[in-house]
Parts: structure tokens; sequence; C-alpha cells
């Protein structure tokens, strides 16, 4: 299990409990189903440490709670004896998960796997506040008519978001030009669902380790590349935050110091190499865009191969670093300007050969493709961690 450890034996558990008023022990039970699938009784004892009579009342409230679903008998190995399996009933909860751009508000509902059963998008009104609130407020009430009884909402947003104690604060949005917006606060007041929010990345990166590729690992790290960079962390099953919230910024990490300069002056920074508009910059073709690049390197354009081969090395040096500093078991590559990976793979390769250290695990590179539905799930999934964790 990503988050847990040993509990204690409860004395007493309800016979119908919500997620929100389960003991730890009920949320760690739950948690090893939901992250590892499938499992017997006696083995989520064991992962437990706790008595099969007490994990039987446990399990017992959350098969009646409609969350556990009881299956077929399988013999344990290790003792020879019978054990119930017990598998996830993920449609017992549905979860609203938001993701904000500069002018766009992209929705999903998942199950309580953050498996997509419904999604939507619309243009943003204004950037004000207000229109925003109320945009999402809308999508809510369009989506309880299918999914009533939604259980709460996740927003994943560029920028710097601070926790406080029940409150999440947009410190700053450069997309939407926010400072210090309550908006966690604004959305649970007009929507009446608890709402939680977090920076993108981080959300993804949360949501990957519990309902992605790196479920049931402790330790990895995701990169996303695209419009911006960003760079999350799990070490010992526990996303990493800092001590400011502000853990993963590599985006400035030096590559080539002759290299171009980004918009605050660095020459030769990731930034100024990988991202989407450096690589149009670097082009240089007037009225082609981020696909037009990608489109003339498909086509042997020297130029844009060029520009990619420019950008995989800047992405192999700051995959190379990720690896050097925390040792993850897996790196996952994901974002809108995935493309690199196609374009420039074996720059890329050559860069994280070069830069890793001779004592260092061998890079497990897991690369996903990308659509922005991926952003909004993993607002779902920030919400549904948000509950259990």
């Amino acid at each position: 299990m990503g988050d847990g450890g040993a509990v204690d034996d409860p004395a007493d558990v309800p016979g119908r409990v919500e997620i929100g008023e389960m003991s730890p022990a009920m949320r760690s039970a739950l948690l090893e189903v939901l992250i590892h699938g499938e499992l017997p009784r006696a083995e989520i004892a064991r992962r437990l440490h706790l008595s099969r009579a007490s994990l039987t009342r446990i399990t017992r409230a959350l098969v009646d709670a409609g969350l556990l679903a009881e299956g077929e008998t399988r013999l344990m190995a290790q003792t020879g004896r019978p054990s119930e399996l017990l598998s996830l009933r993920a449609d017992a909860r549905h979860f609203l998960g938001v993701k904000l751009t500069g002018d766009t508000l992209y929705a999903v509902v998942t199950d309580l796997a953050a498996t997509i059963v419904a999604s939507t998008e619309r243009p943003l009104r204004s950037r004000e506040v207000a229109d925003v609130v109320a945009e999402i407020a809308e999508t809510s009430r369009a989506f309880a008519t299918e999914f009533p009884g939604l259980t709460s909402i996740g927003i994943a947003i560029a920028g710097r978001v601070s926790r406080a104690r029940d409150a999440a604060v947009v410190e700053r949005s450069a997309f939407l030009d926010w400072t210090d917006v309550p908006l966690g606060a604004l959305v649970r007041e007009e929507t009446g669902l608890p709402c939680v929010v977090e920076n993108d990345v981080q959300a993804l990166t949360a949501t990957e380790h519990w309902f992605g590729a790196g479920a049931g690992i402790d330790d990895m790290a995701l990169v996303t590349v695209g419009v911006g960079i960003g760079c999350g962390l799990v070490v010992n099953g526990r996303p990493v935050e800092g001590a400011h919230s502000r853990a993963g910024q590599l985006s400035h990490l030096i590559v080539d110091e002759g290299g171009p300069p980004c918009g605050l002056g660095h020459r030769g920074c990731v930034s100024s190499l990988l991202v989407n508009g450096s690589i149009v910059a670097a082009y240089g073709r007037p009225d082609v865009d981020y696909a037009g690049v990608v489109a003339a390197a498909r086509g042997g354009d020297v130029r844009a191969s060029r520009v990619f081969a420019d950008a995989g090395r800047a992405l192999g040096v700051m995959i190379a670093t990720v690896a050097n500093l925390v040792d993850p078991r897996k790196i996952v590559l994901t974002g809108d300007g995935i493309a690199v990976v196609e374009l420039a793979g074996d720059a890329l390769r050559s860069a994280v050969d070069e830069r890793l250290d001779e004592d260092a695990a061998p890079v497990d590179l897991d690369v996903r493709t990308w659509d922005f539905s991926e952003w909004a799930r993993a607002g779902a999934g920030l919400a549904i961690r948000a509950l259990l964790a």
C-alpha cells in the first residue's frame, strides 16, 4: 500500500459508513483493494497486521457500505486455508475532476478507481474568478443528472497552490492571471460539495501513483513536457511536496550554457529548449505553430529535426538528473509535447546515458500517450486521494 503501515485493531466498526466517516483501519483495507486489485481477506489482514476477526468486521462494514464486493474463495498458499476474495465496487462512488487552462474548462466524472465514465469541455466565459466558479458549478449540476450524489470535486490547475486547514488557495496562476484565490472554498460554497485544489503536475503524479503507471510502486517520478515543464516525485510511498510545496522545480536546469535564453534570461536551460513555445521559436518560421514543427520534423525537415534533437537532449539531461537525485523505480513521461520522444528518441537516450551516474540503476522510462482529459482525471484522482489518504 502506498500510504499506510500497521494499524490497530478497531474496537467497533459500524455497519454502514460513508468514506469520510471511516476509521483508519477501514481506509487502509479499502486502499489495499483500490490500489492492488482483488485480494483475499487473509492477504489484506497480513498486510495490515490485523487479526482475521478484526479484518472480517472491517470488510463486512465495507461490503455493507457498497464499497467492496465478496467473490470466490481461494486457498492461501502460506496456510492452505481458504480465504474469500474481495474486489472494489468502483461504481459505488463518483467524483468530478476539473482541469482549468487559460481559456477552457475540461471536466470528467470518474468512478472510485479513477476510471473516466463521462467527460466534457467548455470554453471559459472569462477568467474572472466568479465566472469560473459558476462554470464549475454548472458543470457539476449537469453531471449530477446522470450521476446523482457526486462525492467530491478535485481541481487541477497550473500554478502555485497552498493548502491550509480545510482550504486551498491558488497563490498564483499565470494562465488565468489569478493571485491568492481561495478556489476550494468558493467552489465548495457554490456546489455544496467538498473540493480539493492542487497544482496540475502534483495532482497527475498522485493519480498516476495510485491509479496509473505507478500503482504499487513506492518510488517514482513523473515528468510532463509541453506548454510548460513539470516534475512530480513520490518517495517511500508519499508524494514529495517540499517545505514550501514547491518540490520538482527543474524547468530552469542548465543544459547548455551557450544555448538560447528563456523568458527569465537563463541561457540554455530546459525551458529554453524543450517547451513547445521554445521549439517554435527555435524553428523560426513565420506562421508555423508547434503542430507545424512536429509535422515538418516527421516529414524530414532538417531544421525541425535539429530543433527536436536539442529538445530531446534537454529532456534527457532532466531525466538523468531526476534519476540521480531520487533513484526512482520508474519515471513516467507524458504531456502535450510528448512528440519529442518520437522525434528525438536517440538524442534523449544519449543524454540520459551521458549524464546518468555510473552507479545509478538503469532508467525505467514509461512513456504515456496524452490528451487533456488526463489532467481532469488527475483532479478526480486528487479528490479520491484526499478522501482516503
